[in-house]
């Protein structure tokens, strides 16, 4: 018995060495299947990995910042574009006894304490090959001597670049805004080692900031073959940058030179609109500063001058500046009370004064101008007459039209914000303030003040819409034919009642005969304007009122004018205010600069003699006055005592703080002002 059970177990263990083994075989197929497979992953599909890995290890990469994209006008002349640039840097990895080759540097290049602290801290941060900046803008001279000494500064790399440059200077500074070094906030957003890469700087303002994607271009990218430690062994190719996008605006540069020019010392703004496109022709707000100031990192002197300059020229006033009116919304009224019904004939008595319940409507003639029709009312700028219509009709039926000619509005404009102001009416005023509209309110907006507020740009398209008879949309972007814009809701006939009107404002003994033109065969047809911004007291009324030559610059009316030319075939309109002007000054005054900026579009010649005869009177041309002021505001505080600070000022944020305070403090209108016991200015 014993035989058998002794076969079945060597059966049985046969059997169980055949399948252990079998198992054995399978798992050690399974694992070199396994091993192939991750093989095979690794060379083919996270093949182009890690030979990136691996070059990235033999070659060191270093970007290269592209070319910014060139800004030009409608004819292509250049409002932005870039110069060559001068700059050396230094390679952490080839540097060789850092503390002489700094102090060599400080001495060459006549570096400032406070950039070599910079250049220390910039250093101990970087590592390898990543270039640090040490200076930019070199003059020839310096850099020609830094040159021959090269074999003496290993690690020092000279090299020649570009910088953003502004032809036009401060012409069209809110214009196209400028260029500066990314932010440390932005460079973490983003993670974007261009942003961090000496001599790239990115648009901070304007049209530069937003139109950055177009104009920044792709970086191009310098090769070095190096060691496991990073040495250099020898250069390989490199790829060259692409440079960004050209970019067309509907800018005339000669115009927004010249338009900038011709504001003189003033501070406001100004806007040329073509009036069979609506292509903004000029947009300018001066005082400015020079872009290329910022661009290369502003002093602190500098930027001390413009923060504190009560003219706030760090402010956009065409879109930014909020300001009533004023007279500028008669002829918009006088549209407004056409469609309403009233007939352009009917007369109204003008006695110098209106009263209304228990307060009192003056206009700005005391004696008053006696009967009036329609278009003696605008022409005259007759406060009674508007007063009197506003009673009847209510404000609800001018506030309509206004909105149809651009107050109010905001337009599809390349820039990050525009204040689009206030076109009041009953159900505004019960939502803002929870009160019912009053006559009073009605007075005041009939005569844009009160709580009436436009930009300097929806008064160009104002003008430009009651010139064409069509709905306009301002553009700035050159991209082809501009659409046609529909016509507006009144008849040609009612349009030409208003047109009418506004040609006899300039030629035909209204208030801006100032502004008649020179050139045969060109009239202008306008409407000139005041905006008051404080209150005139009943006590102060029976003391006497002051003139605004009395009073402080902030006290004194704001001067406003809109036109279109020809009258009698418009082809450009514009809009002009000027803050605190109070058209005291016959050359410096609304109606005669808009007559010279209108000009320039018909005879060049003729609108630059008459620039040349006036400039000398006020300190030069802009650069010159922008020299003189700065060259008085440093001897002013030469002797004062300042606080150690930057010698550049981290202009972004700074700046921003400053427009911001700026904005919350424009000129607009403290309280309701032309109440009841207000007076008004002459036109």
């Amino acid at each position: 018995m014993s035989r058998p059970s002794r076969i079945v177990t060597e059966a049985t263990q046969a059997f169980t060495f055949s399948r252990r083994a079998f198992a054995l075989g399978a798992i050690q197929g399974g694992v070199g299947l396994l091993l192939a497979g991750r093989m095979t992953w690794l060379a083919v599909a996270e093949n182009e990995h890690y030979e990136l890995m691996a070059e990235s290890n033999r070659v060191n990469m270093t970007l290269v910042p592209p070319r910014r994209g060139w800004i030009v006008d409608r004819h292509g002349a250049p409002i932005a574009n870039n110069r060559t640039d001068f700059r050396v840097d230094v390679v952490p990895g080839r540097l060789q006894d850092a503390p002489r080759v700094l102090g060599v540097l400080r001495d060459l290049l006549a570096i400032p304490d406070e950039d070599m602290e910079r250049i220390e801290t910039d250093l101990k941060r970087s590592r390898g090959l990543q270039p640090v900046q040490i200076a930019e803008n070199i003059p020839w001279e310096r850099y020609a001597a830094l040159s021959v000494r090269l074999p003496d500064l290993p690690g020092v790399v000279p090299a020649r670049g570009f910088s953003r440059n502004y032809p036009l200077g401060a012409a069209v500074a809110h214009l196209t805004g400028y260029v500066g070094a990314a932010s440390a906030e932005q460079y973490q957003e983003t993670k974007n080692r261009l942003l961090i890469t000496p001599g790239f700087k990115l648009g901070k303002d304007g049209l530069e900031k937003t139109l950055e994607v177009r104009l920044r271009g792709v970086p191009g990218e310098k090769r070095v073959e190096v060691t496991a430690r990073g040495q250099p062994v020898r250069e390989l190719a490199t790829r060259p940058d692409q440079p960004g996008q050209t970019v067309r605006l509907t800018i005339d540069a000669g115009l927004q030179e010249y338009t900038a020019r011709r504001l003189g010392t003033n501070s406001g703004a100004a806007v040329v609109i073509d009036c069979l496109t609506g292509d903004i022709l000029a947009m300018v707000s001066m005082p400015a500063y020079d872009p290329n100031s910022f661009s290369d990192g502003i002093g602190r002197l500098e930027w001390k001058m413009l923060s504190e300059n009560d003219h706030i020229p760090l402010m956009n006033k065409v879109l930014q500046g909020l300001y009533p009116p004023g007279s500028t919304v008669k002829p918009m009224n006088a549209l407004a009370l056409l469609q309403a019904g009233v007939h352009p004939q009917e007369t109204v008595f003008c006695s110098g004064a209106m009263r209304v319940g228990t307060g009192v409507f003056h206009c700005h003639k005391r004696r008053g101008h006696g009967p009036l029709n329609m278009r003696g009312a605008v022409a005259q700028s007759c406060d009674i007459y508007f007063y009197e219509m506003a009673r009847r009709f209510g404000y609800d039926t001018f506030a309509p039209v206004a909105r149809s000619l651009g107050l109010g509005q905001s337009f599809d404009l390349p820039f990050a914000s525009q204040r689009y102001g206030t076109v009041p009416d009953s159900a505004w005023k019960l939502k803002k303030r929870g009160k019912p509209w009053t006559v009073a309110d009605s007075l005041n907006a009939s005569i844009g003040q009160g709580d009436v507020l436009a930009n300097p740009l929806q008064l160009a398209v104002m003008a430009s819409r009651l010139a064409s008879g069509r709905a306009l949309q301002p553009r700035l972007i050159l991209n082809g034919p501009a659409p046609e814009a529909p016509l507006l809701s009144a008849t040609p006939e009612q349009m030409a009642i208003v047109r009418d009107s506004m040609f006899a404002v300039v030629n035909g003994g209204g208030t801006g005969g100032a502004a008649r033109m020179q050139v045969p065969g060109i009239t202008i047809a306008g409407k000139t304007g005041s905006a008051q911004v404080r209150r005139i007291t009943m006590a102060e009324r029976r003391s006497g009122v002051l003139n605004n030559g009395q009073l402080p610059f902030k006290l004194r009316d704001h001067a406003l004018f809109i036109c279109f030319s020809s009258a009698d075939n418009p082809r450009y309109a514009a809009g002009i205010v000027l803050e605190h002007n109070a058209h005291l000054i016959r050359n410096l005054d609304t109606p005669i600069i808009g007559r010279d900026i209108l000009t320039y579009l018909y005879d060049r010649e003729r609108a630059m003699k008459t620039l040349a005869e006036f400039e000398p009177t006020w300190g030069g041309d802009i650069a010159t006055r922008m020299r003189a002021e700065s060259a008085a505001f440093q001897a002013a505080n030469a002797a004062a005592q300042v606080a150690p600070a930057p010698a550049t000022v981290d202009t972004p944020d700074a700046v921003g703080n400053a427009v911001d305070a700026a904005i919350a403090n424009a000129a607009t209108p403290e309280g309701d002002v032309a109440q009841s016991n207000t007076s008004r200015s002459p036109e």
